[in-house]
């Protein structure tokens, strides 16, 4: 898949700061520090989103325009992770739950990649944020993140633990290495109702 546009165009503290194309919507959802920013500069394979090693850099709605060579369009928004210890929860709830309810008041659709790390299944937050996003309707496809972390047998283990918790897509990657990202390419073009 090759990206030909990438654009970083706002930050927003609400929904309605955001752009109105009437194009699909990529939602990364995670934990602060799964690697979102990372696993965004993989797939348009150039350093467009500022990563950090300080967990809670994302506090706003990042949205980035993206092109493929196909012609598709898409806005990609990155959500600021929760389970950070230093944000209010609230004011998290309240800024997703803001933007997937604007997201289901438009005819375009939204995929959310729900972003996990691979050195820790079995998390009780990943865990209730799935069930959230599948009460609240949203198409969401699970990405298990940092896979160069692990080494054989644990690696095995770990996305055979991923599998049976978590319902729906999964696809496992490492940004650094460039695994399944072709994988994750075809997901989203599949559930972003794209042809192939």
């Amino acid at each position: 898949m090759s990206v030909t546009e990438a654009e970083f165009v706002l930050s927003a503290a609400m929904a309605s700061q955001l752009p109105q194309d009437a194009i699909p919507h990529i939602a990364l959802v995670g934990r602060s520090n799964v690697g979102k920013s990372t696993l965004i500069n993989a797939l348009v394979r150039r350093k467009m989103a500022r990563t950090s090693a300080k967990p809670g850099k994302t506090r706003l709605l990042n949205a980035y325009r993206i092109r493929l060579s196909s012609g598709e369009r898409f806005l990609l928004v990155d959500l600021p992770g929760y389970g950070y210890a230093g944000r209010e929860e609230n004011d998290f709830d309240a800024l997703v739950s803001g933007y997937f309810a604007a997201r289901r008041a438009r005819p375009e659709p939204t995929l959310a990649l729900m972003a996990v790390d691979a050195r820790h299944p079995g998390l009780k937050s990943d865990a209730a944020t799935r069930v959230w996003l599948d009460e609240a309707g949203v198409t969401t496809a699970t990405v298990v993140t940092k896979l160069d972390k692990l080494k054989g047998v644990e690696r095995v283990r770990h996305l055979r633990e991923f599998s049976a918790a978590i319902e729906g897509p999964l696809v496992a990657v490492s940004a650094e290495r460039g695994e399944g990202l072709d994988t994750l390419w075809t997901t989203i073009r599949k559930h972003l109702l794209f042809p192939q």
